[in-house]
């Protein structure tokens, strides 16, 4: 495969098979799950009301009427489109790492939105950072994977991370509700709470894939060093101990458990993964564990 492509014909088997599998997982969830009071034929009946001057004659039960001497109007659920937004973080720290965290991110992205085009679900990308960036639109339809794929592969980078500002923009740019799905190391010096209440607070349905390279959890550095920020470019000499490793790892420690206690007590769905874990088994887990897209 070419330097440079993330997506070859063994990757599109590989979204395929994720597709049939996460099918079989949320077959018999969706239809209960994605519905909205409308009047008209539809799926399900649901409920009554009083006719009113202006209503469909068509919804009217008739034998009611004729029992009762009274015009009720049937009311139904009808199902509605999913829609999902994907939220993709282009930050310069997601440069890190063997491999990448923005191509891990990519694969996620690709892989999520499958799912969603395959089950004929609305899905759109949106990449994030302190720099705008163009979004890919609301699409529908399992054709459209190789719109998704090369946007994803023409994805640059650029730019600190901060999660508040771009979720605000989102909310602002983003008429319909549905499901946020971020997917970000969430690497931000304003950490995440206000961020994601953003997201929360604005009724979308919200999951967080956090990602992690195995060096950031536990750097195997002894010794001096000149180390210097990926996003904001500054540099600090620093000499790191076991000591100093020790108060690390417990510092980045608390930060996960933060994390996912905030996103537990929130019902935010979270899931953190290292980059060195197969990104295809991590889709299986996400929808195992019922997941997006429930």
């Amino acid at each position: 495969m070419p330097e440079g492509i993330l997506f070859d014909s063994e990757f599109l088997k590989k979204l395929e098979y994720l597709y049939i599998v996460a099918k079989k997982v949320i077959t018999g969830r969706v239809k209960a799950e994605r519905r909205s009071r409308k009047h008209g034929s539809s799926v399900e009946f649901a409920d009554f009301r009083q006719y009113t001057p202006g209503d469909d004659f068509r919804y009217l039960d008739w034998n009611i009427y004729a029992r009762l001497d009274e015009l009720l109007l049937k009311l139904f659920e009808e199902e509605e489109d999913l829609h999902i937004y994907v939220l993709i973080d282009v930050s310069r720290s997601m440069l890190y790492g063997d491999p990448r965290k923005l191509d891990y991110a990519k694969k996620v992205a690709a892989a999520v939105a499958y799912v969603g085009l395959s089950n004929l679900d609305r899905v759109s990308i949106i990449p994030f950072s302190e720099e705008a960036h163009d979004r890919l639109p609301m699409t529908r339809g399992k054709g459209k994977i190789f719109t998704f794929l090369e946007f994803l592969e023409r994805l640059g980078n650029g730019g600190e991370t901060h999660l508040e500002h771009s979720f605000k923009t989102f909310v602002h740019q983003t008429k319909r509700r549905g499901v946020a799905v971020v997917i970000s190391d969430l690497f931000d010096p304003e950490r995440f709470e206000r961020a994601l209440n953003v997201l929360k607070y604005q009724k979308y349905d919200l999951y967080v894939i956090h990602l992690i390279d195995e060096k950031e959890a536990a750097p195997d550095l002894l010794g001096d060093y000149r180390l210097e920020d990926m996003e904001t470019r500054r540099t600090r000499q620093v000499t790191i101990s076991e000591q100093t490793l020790k108060k690390y790892r417990a510092a980045f420690d608390g930060y996960l458990t933060d994390l996912e206690r905030y996103c537990k007590q929130r019902e935010i769905g979270y899931i953190r993964t290292f980059t060195s874990f197969p990104f295809d088994e991590l889709i299986l887990k996400v929808f195992r564990s019922g997941g997006f897209l429930k």
